[in-house]
């Protein structure tokens, strides 16, 4: 088992330069990347190659008006994780950003994503890890007194062209919008882009925390490329001289380091293998 790292570049590029490098592995093809999460967080920048985004996330009002505003995908499904059209092997890359600690059957979810990756395609994951302090006080303490994660703002990667419209598919069971999508006016040049709202609650399925990512690849006959540690969470609170720090390092004495307070966060690089023997989904 590999030591958990600080990531070799800053965690918001770590992903995208993955992927870059996946997209150089295929110079004649266009990568299709599907965006789980896709109402809260940020996408990946590709540069100038050329892609497909598929947006997924949960049918929440804050999510899809995050979800409207965002130009860099293609289409997108909101509802149930469970049950979100994701045709099977037809995914390069599928980018999970702090979406699996808040979902519940987190395991299913999982499965429909490794399912809709391409044999040799990645998985990239980023979430608050249960098994820690931060984690622990998220998921116990009362809902207005667990940490209160702030808004981003979302920028759009360079060389990364605008969209007008959205391709919008209705959850089930809702009643479909009259017509096409309206398309959208071109954003005014400059940095300006949608605030990305604030994070949904956390849920912590097991599998949700760095041991229960590991077990899971192991069960499922993926490979486990790159992992890392951060304290992103804790940092966007402040941490290191605040409250919030002193009560995570608090937690992890009481358990005498079980639940740590050295980290907050875990990325994952995940491959799912060419061959078709190997026993994966």
């Amino acid at each position: 088992m590999t030591d958990l790292r600080t990531p070799p570049v800053d965690g918001g590029d770590l992903f995208s330069e993955r992927a870059r490098q996946y997209a150089l592995e295929k110079p004649l093809q266009r990568i299709h990347i599907l965006e789980a999460g896709c109402g809260w967080g940020t996408g990946l920048d590709l540069g100038d190659r050329a892609r497909v985004v598929t947006g997924v996330d949960m049918d929440v009002p804050e999510l899809r008006a995050y979800t409207c505003e965002r130009t860099d995908l293609d289409s997108w499904h909101l509802g149930d994780l469970r049950t979100v059209p994701l045709p099977p092997r037809s995914y390069d890359v599928v980018h999970a950003s702090y979406l699996i600690e808040r979902v519940a059957h987190a395991e299913l979810v999982l499965d429909r994503f490794v399912a809709a990756l391409k044999p040799g395609g990645l998985l990239l994951v980023r979430l608050r890890d249960r098994d820690t302090a931060y984690g622990f006080l998220d998921r116990t303490l009362p809902r207005r007194l667990r940490p209160a994660r702030g808004r981003r703002s979302r920028r759009l990667g360079p060389g990364r062209a605008p969209r007008g419209a959205h391709a919008r598919v209705e959850p089930a069971g809702a009643v479909p919008s009259a017509g096409p999508a309206p398309a959208e006016p071109m954003p005014a040049p400059g940095p300006a882009t949608p605030a990305t709202p604030p994070a949904p609650p956390a849920v912590y399925d097991r599998v949700a925390s760095w041991r229960g990512l590991r077990s899971y690849c192991t069960m499922r006959g993926l490979m486990v490329v790159e992992e890392y540690t951060s304290r992103a969470s804790l940092e966007g609170l402040g941490a290191g001289t605040g409250p919030a720090d002193l009560l995570c390092r608090l937690v992890s004495l009481s358990t005498h380091g079980r639940l740590t307070a050295a980290h907050s966060d875990v990325m994952l690089v995940v491959r799912k293998p060419e061959n078709r023997f190997a026993r994966v989904i």
